[in-house]
């Protein structure tokens, strides 16, 4: 189906068909993205589904995938790429003889490309993720604006390179620090929460269809007590569906103890655990 002839409708089923269980809020967002063609900027907290929407959105929509993960001091050469010195030097050692082919070491078949450039040069429509922009740096994030608006690479030695393909980028955001006000303006705005009990129900028998109903009802209603107590990390949605998958092969006839037992899937500190078994546990 083209991006043009699609509706909000066809949203929501084209991402229910790969198990991602959407709702207006993001259906929207996302066909506005496709209207405007501007960047997604996702914020929510963590294991809510922010990555795993942008992998379900290049299989839905047939394109191809590339990812950067942000990371404290991650450089403009980790994003888009870097000379392959090594190769360079091999070349000048065997063409030493002939200064002719000096300068052929700054070309393309010495530059090792990363996600940045493969997704601007890929031929095939792409979508490409910005995951957890937050903790790349201002410079970084200034650089990626620049980039992503104008639809264009320079490198120096090389060249300058066009955007090839229409490209659907999406940035996600855990708010550890404050983005620029220029990536905002340029993006259009989602916040995904945690779900409402009933979409998380739906969201968790999207992964596992064959999962009693009753166990998965009773799971997500723990999980939502679990999340409102003052935990260091509450449980992800990941989590839950990790839950119901666990007590289901730990056996549901004394479900509460399958839980407890289990705890450690969607609990991941020792703290939470400990606050958890007093406020929950021990209290049913």
């Amino acid at each position: 189906m083209q991006v043009e002839n699609i509706n909000i409708k066809d949203i929501d089923k084209m991402l229910l068909e790969e198990s991602y269980v959407s709702n207006t809020e993001i259906s929207t967002t996302l066909y506005l993205s496709f209207l405007l063609g501007k960047p997604m900027l996702i914020e929510g907290p963590p294991g809510v589904g922010k990555t795993e929407l942008a992998k379900v959105i290049a299989k839905a929509f047939d394109r191809d995938f590339f990812r950067i993960q942000c990371y404290e001091g991650i450089t403009f050469e980790q994003i888009v790429g870097e000379w392959n010195y090594q190769k360079q030097l091999l070349h000048l050692e065997a063409a030493r003889n002939d200064s002719n082919n000096v300068d052929e070491i700054f070309d393309d078949e010495f530059f090792i490309r990363r996600s940045l450039l493969n997704a601007f040069l890929n031929d095939k429509d792409s979508v490409l993720l910005i995951d957890e922009i937050d903790k790349a740096d201002e410079e970084v994030e200034s650089f990626l604006l620049q980039a992503l608006g104008e639809q264009e690479i320079t490198i120096n030695d090389l060249g300058t390179f066009q955007l090839k393909n229409d490209l659907i980028v999406i940035l996600t955001s855990n708010s550890q620090r404050s983005l620029l006000d220029e990536t905002k303006d340029r993006c259009l705005f989602l916040y995904i929460p945690y779900p409402t009990v009933e979409r998380e129900i739906e969201i968790v028998k999207s992964k596992l269809p064959d999962a009693d109903d009753e166990t998965v009802s009773y799971v997500v209603k723990l999980v939502h007590q679990i999340r409102n107590l003052n935990l260091m990390k509450k449980p992800s949605v990941r989590g839950t569906v990790d839950w119901v998958k666990s007590v289901t092969n730990l056996g549901t006839k004394d479900l509460d103890k399958s839980l407890e037992d289990s705890v450690g899937v969607a609990i991941k500190t020792e703290s939470d655990k400990k606050r958890v078994k007093k406020d929950i546990f021990d209290k049913r």
